[in-house]
């Protein structure tokens, strides 16, 4: 009899264990998904909406387009490039790596817009024209009054940065 009580308590004692076991693996789980989600919350909040573009030692704010080449754009922030000249109304730069890109019909270039052509062409626009091109904008510079003063009619020199 003594032996079938001891079993009984055993088990009874397992029983409890198991279930404390359980339960505390779940609330751990919860909370640590709950880590999860605030850390995954934390850092799409780390997206920068506005960059700093300094062009031949003229600073330019860039407020920025949501998506994933702006996202890409902002992590390979610092960069100095030179961009050349095109056309009389933008300045490009071709990256070694492409971009995410989105490419839509914009209709119309305004002064100012900072967009992607194909995958791997920066282009910052000093004059507003009709287009029949495709690009993903990846922003616009917040007060572009004198850039077409500032870039010139040459290659310049851009440093970008957060």
């Amino acid at each position: 009899m003594k032996k079938k009580l001891i079993i009984m308590v055993l088990i009874i004692l397992l029983i409890v264990a198991c279930f404390i076991f359980f339960y505390n693996k779940e609330r751990f789980n919860e909370t640590t998904n709950e880590s999860v989600l605030e850390r995954k919350d934390d850092n799409m909040n780390d997206f920068t909406s506005k960059i700093n573009l300094n062009i031949n030692g003229n600073d330019f704010t860039v407020t920025l387009e949501d998506n994933e080449t702006s996202r890409e754009l902002v992590n390979r922030l610092p960069l100095s490039i030179t961009m050349n000249e095109l056309n009389g109304n933008e300045k490009y730069y071709y990256f070694d790596d492409a971009l995410p890109s989105n490419s839509k019909r914009v209709g119309k270039i305004n002064k100012g817009d900072v967009m992607l052509y194909g995958d791997d062409c920066l282009v910052i626009f000093y004059e507003s024209f009709t287009t029949s091109y495709s690009y993903t904008k990846i922003g616009t510079i917040d007060n572009s009054d004198n850039l077409e003063d500032v870039v010139g009619n040459n290659s310049v020199t851009v440093m970008i940065t957060r």
